[in-house]
């Protein structure tokens, strides 16, 4: 079953906001291809751009925390931390075990739980204080 994005889920910053979408794509492209039985193969490429992902999505989450004085930001930080060891654990395991299609359900489901909690409560929250903030900022005429 695919996960759907809504416009519940746009934190308002159209940088943020593609790169969750974009990782929606992927992680139903891996649904896709576990209905096709074809999750093994899949799998290997999701763990890649996975591993890109928290390093330039994470980064840039935080950089405009840090920019923007977001009072969330520890809190913030780790909650990308966490997400960041649960995954490498989950790659550790995929290397040990190999693809399968258990390692691909293992990972489906951490990354769609994490991404509709994280997305929907805390990325939110950080687009509701971004935009106050560059609404806040005087108009050059």
């Amino acid at each position: 079953m695919a996960i759907e994005w809504t416009p519940r889920l746009a934190v308002g910053i159209p940088s943020i906001d593609m790169q969750h979408r974009e990782l929606f794509d992927r992680v139903n492209a891996l649904l896709a291809a576990m209905e096709a039985k074809r999750g093994e193969s899949e799998l290997g490429r999701v763990v890649v751009f996975l591993g890109d992902y928290v390093v330039t999505h994470f980064g840039a989450e935080e950089r405009l925390m840090q920019q923007h004085g977001y009072p969330d930001f520890p809190a913030h930080k780790l909650a990308h931390a966490t997400f960041v060891k649960d995954f490498e654990r989950l790659r550790g395991d995929l290397a040990r075990t190999g693809p399968s299609p258990a390692a691909a359900v293992a990972l489906n489901q951490r990354v769609c739980a994490w991404l509709i909690d994280h997305i929907g409560r805390t990325d939110r929250a950080l687009g509701a204080f971004l935009a106050t903030k560059m609404s806040a900022r005087p108009q050059l005429s």
